[in-house]
Formats: structure tokens, C-alpha cells, sequence
């Protein structure tokens, strides 16, 4: 009896690459749009997803949409951090 036969081996892709592009990732279109915008926190963050209707469980529909909603809530909390931390949030102020 013979041993088992080799496996010829896959062809490996070549080690050289081509070098990377000096262009940016998000390129460098500098278009003059460099208006920043200004973010007015929601007052009421779940009535976008409330307007879909109630979730498609049965059983615990109460319950998943006090969770859902308590998630909507805390990341538009966060939303408005990170905006009032950049510098963006409308605080009211306006300087016309």
C-alpha cells in the first residue's frame, strides 16, 4: 500500500506591492464648505422609532419598548456630549 499522496501547493500571491497612494483616505477635496454644523438636541429622541409602531414580540412589547426607548435616550445623550465637547451644540446664542 502506497503513503497518502501530496497536496500540491496554492500558488501564493506576490510579496511586492504597490506602493500606497498619497492621496488621503477621505481624499482632500478642500471645496470651501467648511461650515460647521450647528446640533439642536431632540426633545422627545424615541418618536422616530415609536412612529414605526410597537415591536413585533409577543408577550413582551412593554417591555422592550421601555428598553428601546431607555437606549434611543442615552444615546441621544450622548449625540449631544460629543457635540457640546466639538464645539457644535446650539446653545442659543447666536451672533448675527
Amino acid at each position: 500500500m502506497s503513503g497518502p499522496r501530496r497536496r500540491k501547493l496554492a500558488a501564493r500571491p506576490s510579496r511586492r506591492r504597490r506602493p500606497a497612494s498619497e492621496r488621503d483616505f477621505w481624499g482632500r477635496d478642500n471645496s470651501g464648505d467648511d461650515m460647521a454644523v450647528i446640533i439642536r438636541p431632540s426633545d422627545d429622541p424615541t418618536v422616530m422609532i415609536r412612529s414605526l409602531g410597537p415591536p413585533p414580540l409577543s408577550g413582551g412589547e412593554t417591555v422592550a419598548e421601555h428598553h428601546f426607548a431607555a437606549t434611543y435616550e442615552k444615546a441621544a445623550a450622548l449625540a449631544v456630549a460629543l457635540a457640546a465637547a466639538s464645539g457644535l451644540l446650539d446653545t442659543g446664542d447666536h451672533d448675527d
